[in-house]
């Protein structure tokens, strides 16, 4: 009884202690302190403390931010409904006009990456209709929101790095960075980790650039592809492995075939494989 009794008490203390843990978590006034050992951390990483003071300064909780995490919804339409709306007369003529304007550093792209152009093109139109609507969040103020949040700390938190990482080797200046809620930046809605990871300098001006640069937007996109198993000259339907690179890009399987489906339209080939899906 007494065992019963102990482990009864213990166990009340870690979950008041876990309670007290969330609470303090998720205390604004703590986000400060948080950001300054996050400084600290940066550098020990190796990102330059220029980048670093540049990065964080001014850099505040958004309660906004955590607002748009909690009030995430369940997708819940079909394909034939959100392709339906998505890939509209407008984006088709859209994407046929961006593959006639890029043909040249599209072809050069799928020379390298192995990627075909519509697939990028209807990446590129469903993302952000070409460019036109990117967000405008400071993306290092809601990765480090998102960070200090409980929910997903350690995520955001290799984010929040990555974000800096992108300052320091100077892609991008933190007011540049401005995108989704969550931290989605670029033509093509980038997360700082990919950033890092597959943006390129296909322009050849020293940086990559995926706000300004198309042919840096679209080369970084079929490097993330290729970089998730894309099979250059094979099929994109579902059921395949370049379907599997397309659901890497987005884990929703609406979304996924929905991009698969608008690149074969905007390629003028069959899509009856995607009837009843």
């Amino acid at each position: 009884m007494q065992a019963f009794i102990r482990a009864s008490l213990v166990a009340a203390t870690l979950l008041a202690a876990g309670q007290a843990s969330a609470a303090t978590c998720r205390d604004p006034a703590g986000f400060e302190k948080w950001l300054d050992d996050i400084g600290q951390e940066a550098v020990a990483q190796g990102i330059s403390p220029q980048a670093v003071r540049q990065g964080l300064s001014g850099v505040t909780f958004d309660q906004s931010v955590i607002k748009k995490d909690r009030g995430q919804g369940v997708f819940k339409q079909s394909f034939e409904q959100f392709a339906g709306r998505m890939v509209s007369q407008s984006r088709l003529r859209g994407g046929a006009n961006m593959l006639k304007r890029h043909a040249g550093t599209l072809a050069r792209i799928e020379q390298r990456f192995g990627v075909p152009a519509p697939v990028l093109v209807a990446i590129w139109g469903l993302e952000t209709d070409f460019g036109a609507v990117r967000g405008k969040l400071p993306v290092i103020r809601s990765v480090a929101t998102l960070a200090y949040d409980c929910r997903r700390s350690d995520f955001f938190k290799a984010h929040l790095f990555d974000a800096l990482r992108i300052v320091d080797r100077g892609d991008l200046s933190p007011a540049d960075m401005r995108g989704a809620w969550a931290g989605e930046m670029g033509q093509t809605q980038f997360m700082p980790s990919s950033y890092v990871k597959y943006a390129t300098d296909f322009d050849g001006d020293g940086r990559a650039d995926l706000l300004r640069s198309p042919a840096d937007v679209l080369a970084s996109t079929a490097n993330y592809l290729r970089g998730h198993g894309w099979v250059k000259g094979a099929d994109w339907e579902p059921g395949t492995p370049n379907f599997e690179a397309i659901r890497a890009w987005n884990k929703s399987q609406v979304y996924a075939k929905t991009i698969a489906y608008y690149a074969k339209k905007l390629a003028g080939e069959d899509t009856s494989a995607f009837a009843g899906q």
